[in-house]
């Protein structure tokens, strides 16, 4: 880890000084020691979402080969952690995941979350924190009523989840930023994001949309947290502000999806080392190199081949790919961000910002930090209206 000169920024902290200096425009059950991709394809009446995550932790060697799980709808709880238990969580250090689909229904909830690092000075790992919020979400999403499965929202999701995870009092403490989304198979999306984990949402060679992340101040990201009444006192005896954002603090937005859209929601590991730009010319090049873009009489556009792209099997194994085009997206987004994170001679998102704001601190490269990111493919049934 390198030197430090004035600022906390490998790890942010649970607590906001009071003195701090803000700055309002930021950067925008494996014992394996591998990256892991998970899957899911759930099916939907006009839109399904075939989903991919892949992830490792900060100083493991990225081996996307390695812990690969295809999620289908009958073995909805294969793909939850036991919070309490360290190896029943895939192995994605403080970053953690869910996906599931909403009760009975054919929408899916799916999401990213990733656990404070500042909480180490006090003792407690936020891993604990960041994967039994995603645990929680799965159990709410999975549980939803027939009469409910319509109205879930995302934020309330997480409030549920959140609560859960308070009221259990399993754990001591510790935060986490969380990015969510709730996709109705009519098209719809709705997404809540907390923090500085986030969302793009790509169409053929197009940035169509990214969402912002929230903060207090530099590398200090809206988390929800759980403090331990010692924690409450040591801050208020150093004249601390502990940080416990609520999920109704979440930016909340809604957007139609398309047939061949690409979602792509990740934790920090990701942006802080790799642009949007960036992740859509990566995701450019693999959607038109197995065909899931192709050209059309206005630019490229969504293929008619893209369903069976994502679905297992639709695409031959062979030694340097997996078997499903979003399978696929999500193992590359993962390397790239590994990468980029490991090398000090690339200035990434990360690095520029600090470099704008505090240039004595003459930071370059990359920043090491655990990686989490899930894919999410867009098919729609009826694609002939799409090409």
């Amino acid at each position: 880890m390198r030197p430090l000169k004035s600022l906390y920024l490998l790890g942010f902290s649970p607590f906001l000084l009071t003195s701090a200096c803000r700055v309002t425009t930021p950067f925008l059950h494996h014992d394996s020691q591998q990256c892991s991709p998970y899957s899911i394809s759930a099916s939907s009446g006009s839109y399904s979402y075939r989903i991919a995550a892949s992830f490792s932790p900060k100083g493991v060697r990225f081996n996307p080969k390695k812990d690969l799980f295809s999620f289908h709808e009958e073995n909805q709880s294969d793909h939850t952690a036991n919070p309490a238990n360290p190896r029943t969580r895939p192995n994605s250090g403080q970053d953690a995941f869910f996906v599931s689909t909403i009760g009975k229904s054919n929408n899916v909830a799916f999401g990213v979350a990733d656990g404070v690092g500042g909480w180490s000075d006090s003792g407690i790992d936020s891993a604990d924190f960041s994967h039994g919020l995603c645990e929680r979400m799965a159990d709410v999403a999975i549980g939803t009523s027939t009469h409910q499965e319509r109205i879930l929202r995302p934020r309330d999701l997480l409030q549920k989840a959140y609560a859960a995870l308070v009221n259990e009092k399993k754990i001591r403490g510790g935060g986490s930023t969380a990015c969510v989304a709730v996709g109705s198979s009519d098209g719809i999306l709705q997404v809540a994001n907390l923090g500085d984990s986030g969302f793009v949402q790509l169409r053929p060679n197009k940035l169509y949309y990214a969402s912002k992340p929230q903060t207090h101040a530099f590398n200090t990201p809206y988390q929800m947290s759980l403090l331990h009444p010692s924690l409450l006192a040591r801050a208020k005896a150093f004249g601390h502000k502990p940080l416990s954002d609520e999920p109704r603090d979440a930016s909340v937005t809604d957007h139609t999806v398309n047939h061949g859209d690409v979602l792509i929601f990740a934790t920090d590991g990701v942006w802080d080392n790799i642009s949007s730009a960036e992740v859509l010319k990566l995701v450019s090049r693999y959607m038109t190199g197995f065909n899931g873009w192709r050209d059309g009489k206005d630019g490229l556009v969504a293929s008619k081949t893209l369903k069976a792209l994502t679905t297992e099997d639709g695409i031959d194994k062979a030694k340097d790919h997996e078997n499903t085009l979003q399978a696929i997206l999500a193992i590359a987004i993962a390397r790239e961000a590994k990468v980029a994170s490991e090398n000090m001679r690339r200035d990434g998102p990360f690095a520029k910002e600090v470099q704008k704001y505090y240039p004595q601190e003459d930071w370059h490269g990359g920043k090491v930090d655990d990686i989490c990111v899930v894919v999410a493919i867009v098919v729609g049934d009826d694609i002939r209206t799409s090409i």
